[in-house]
């Protein structure tokens, strides 16, 4: 019987991507695997090693990113990590490891960055005299509580800097790891400083296992769900992605279990597939769905203008036609049932104090 990497050879146990293909828009060298030695692979050297997480440590200049997209409701991010380990398969993320010369597919979750400084480049930034505060979003490009964030804890030092300074900040994450900061969180929340944003895009563990190999399940972030709302933290759900034809008939189990465990508000986004992602995701369809990889992608293209991505502003976090009007019918049904609002939360900005530098002439004033 054939094992399901054997058309992807380069697939591994654990990991979300099923290949590690270098894109071709930087015209970086394709890296082609010899078919004849595969074939005698294990014969000769064995199995293939297993594939470990590298992390490069890097120290940017800057640590907060701003947009001006129409489609989101913040103008400023941190990404205290890059790459993830959670392996995601449809992360819309995955493209920016090109700019490393990096495979968006196992290098984007096996070769990781940390920023040790972010919160030290936090504090300079929001020190200067012409910084005006506005809620900053954490987990935008990467989670903030992937497992690394155990040895590093650089999503904690932002929080601590978020606190200090009384600055406004919202999270989003797979994992239920944020409750370890649920005493930061909390205190922020009591000055409406905070929300929390827990992703969750199917209840079946098998299904979420297959997409996000190394996140956590989903019971255990409906657990922490049920942890952050019970400590004052506002939640939000947000079923994103929905992946048509693979979890879009869990809506209303999601909604509703959501509702449950606490949380005050959900949304969905329908999935995208950016440059390298649409290829990983069918050759991902092709391992574990093969039966119904034409249909998803037929589902796909018709919410995408016909194609497997819709870059567009507006359309692109919504989706078009039929099938995503449909689902977010059904999002508005299930959330009016459950009691859950679409969510817009305002946070304070009055609260907000510059820190002191040490050795700065600001001690001065």
């Amino acid at each position: 019987m054939r094992s399901r990497n054997d058309q992807y050879p380069e697939a591994r146990s654990g990991r979300g991507a099923p290949s590690n293909a270098v894109p071709q828009r930087f015209n970086l060298q394709d890296r082609e695997v010899d078919g004849d030695w595969l074939d005698e692979r294990e014969r000769i050297d064995d199995a293939a090693a297993k594939l470990r997480t590298e992390v490069t440590i890097e120290f940017p200049k800057s640590i907060i990113t701003y947009n001006s997209s129409p489609d989101l409701p913040f103008d400023r991010s941190i990404n205290a990590y890059r790459g993830c380990e959670h392996g995601c398969v449809y992360c819309y993320a995955r493209p920016t490891h090109a700019y490393h010369d990096l495979s968006p597919g196992l290098d984007f979750e096996s070769k990781l960055f940390a920023k040790p400084d972010a919160a030290d480049l936090l504090r300079r930034t929001l020190a200067k005299p012409n910084y005006q505060p506005a809620s900053i979003a954490i987990g935008t490009n990467t989670d903030p509580y992937q497992p690394i964030e155990k040895d590093y804890r650089i999503t904690r030092q932002i929080l601590e800097v978020m606190l200090e300074t009384r600055h406004p900040v919202v999270i989003t994450t797979k994992s239920n790891r944020v409750v370890e900061d649920i005493d930061l969180l909390a205190r922020l929340a009591a000055l409406d400083l905070t929300a929390v944003a827990v992703s969750v895009t199917s209840l079946d563990p098998r299904t979420a296992r297959l997409l996000e190999p190394r996140a956590p399940t989903p019971a255990r972030r409906l657990d922490a769900v049920q942890k952050l709302s019970e400590a004052g933290i506002y939640v939000h759900v947000n079923i994103a992605p929905v992946v048509p034809g693979i979890t879009d008939h869990e809506i209303e189990a999601i909604v509703a279990a959501a509702a449950e465990r606490g949380a005050s508000s959900i949304s969905f986004i329908p999935m995208r597939l950016p440059h390298e992602v649409a290829p990983l995701f069918e050759q991902w369809l092709e391992n574990h769905y093969p039966d119904r990889k034409a249909k998803v992608m037929s589902i796909v293209r018709q919410m995408r203008g016909g194609r497997r991505n819709d870059p567009a502003f507006h359309s692109r976090m919504r989706g078009q036609g039929p099938w995503a009007d449909l689902i977010r019918s059904r999002l508005i049904i299930a959330s009016r049932k459950a009691g859950l609002k679409k969510g817009k939360l305002a946070l304070r900005t009055d609260l907000f104090r510059r820190p002191q530098i040490r050795g700065s002439q600001l001690e001065l004033f």
